[in-house]
């Protein structure tokens, strides 16, 4: 069995991988929680905050900046986080728990394709997210639109590549779908600190600062500001942000089971 599928012609997988990218696109838009979470949430908080009016004030702390100005950045990492950590790993372990990637070797559908549908799916959602956070800074509260776009949107590829593969590595760790959930929102907090939801990177203490430079979500927040600033992103926040989407992607195919 495994021969005649290691034997399947190219064309019939590749038509394969697209029949489960459609199949999955259309489970995932029957989600509404998880579209909920990872698309709308991010821009309903940016929202709430913006219609604090001292947020929208300047601030000499920020360099002329208000708090939502600041928040933009904040919320498109936030929808990243919430695709990574808190959307894709029921799925996936459910799959798994389920023995759905299991009987997927007996058939021309390789278990990768469905994982890559899984990656392409949330990543569209971090997208529409952060278009939608954009916008509403943009038209509801003045928040200039990036002024670095290429740079912003290298770091959003970068930030939201991390937080998949991060994802992907919870999946990995998890053999079922409860400690998967566990293990997300173990994770979740601590990223969302780092991201900057509670205190901006930028009202951080140096030193505190300084070390959260060092994780995806605190390097991304700040090659994301910089980007919005109209400057290039700090070639040390990137490569930050790229070696732990490296790192957690290796960690992934390692430590990933189909079954």
């Amino acid at each position: 069995m495994t021969a005649a599928v290691t034997a399947t012609p190219a064309p019939v997988r590749r038509a394969a991988a697209r029949a489960v990218l459609l199949t999955e696109a259309r489970l995932f838009a029957r989600e509404p929680a998880a579209l909920f979470w990872v698309v709308l949430f991010p821009s309903i908080l940016l929202t709430i905050l913006g219609l604090i009016p001292s947020f929208r004030e300047p601030s000499d702390d920020f360099a002329g900046l208000s708090v939502i100005d600041l928040y933009v950045p904040v919320v498109v990492l936030l929808a990243t986080i919430m695709a990574g950590l808190q959307a894709m790993p029921p799925i996936l372990t459910g799959y798994r728990e389920r023995g759905i990637l299991r009987r997927m070797h007996t058939t021309p559908v390789r278990p990768s394709a469905l994982l890559a549908s899984q990656l392409v799916l949330h990543g569209a959602a971090v997208l529409i997210a952060s278009v939608l956070a954009v916008a509403i800074g943009r038209i509801a509260f003045g928040v200039a639109l990036p002024e670095q776009f290429a740079g912003y949107v290298l770091a959003l590829v970068l930030t939201t590549a991390a937080a998949l593969a991060l994802g992907a590595t919870v999946c990995a760790v998890s053999p079922n779908q409860k400690i998967a959930t566990a293990v997300g929102s173990a994770v979740f907090f601590p990223s969302m600190f780092t991201a900057g939801v509670w205190v901006p990177v930028q009202a951080m203490p140096d030193t505190l600062a300084n070390v959260v430079g060092f994780t995806p979500f605190g390097a991304a927040a700040q090659a994301l500001d910089e980007a919005a600033a109209g400057g290039w992103p700090a070639w040390g926040d990137l490569t930050v942000t790229g070696v732990w989407a490296v790192v957690l992607t290796a960690a992934a195919v390692r430590w990933f089971r189909w079954e």
